[in-house]
């Protein structure tokens, strides 16, 4: 399988596969048309604490940001994180979609480091 990250604010292509969107607030200003969403894994998208703590810090605490995500993904959203794996598994290019403007610093980047052994 393959992993991908990919803007919501970006063109949808075939090439993207299965779309999951892993926010757990709808990017702004994107219609459902635009944004073609397969499946939206809001159960495994940052809390909405740890979002705005996040969004709050500065850039230099991206490392904080990160543990305390996986460790929710280990925690919390272990579940959902279990049930995601599931649902992609049958796809064999699936792509993460997030709405932040940072692509090295946002949740699809650790989401996509702790999927991938999941995934193989």
């Amino acid at each position: 399988m393959e992993l991908r990250r990919k803007r919501a604010y970006d063109t949808a292509e075939r090439s993207d596969g299965f779309r999951v969107l892993v926010d757990r607030l709808w990017p702004r200003g994107v219609s459902k048309d635009r944004a073609a969403i397969d499946l939206w894994a809001k159960d495994v998208a940052p809390t909405t604490a740890l979002r705005k703590a996040w969004h709050a810090a500065p850039p230099e605490d991206w490392n904080v940001y990160a543990d305390q995500y996986r460790a929710q993904l280990a925690g919390e959203s272990a579940d959902a994180l279990h049930t995601l794996v599931d649902e992609l598994k049958p796809h064999p290019v699936v792509t993460l979609i997030y709405s932040s403007r940072n692509t090295d610093h946002d949740n699809a980047v650790v989401l996509e480091e702790v999927l991938a052994p999941l995934l193989d």
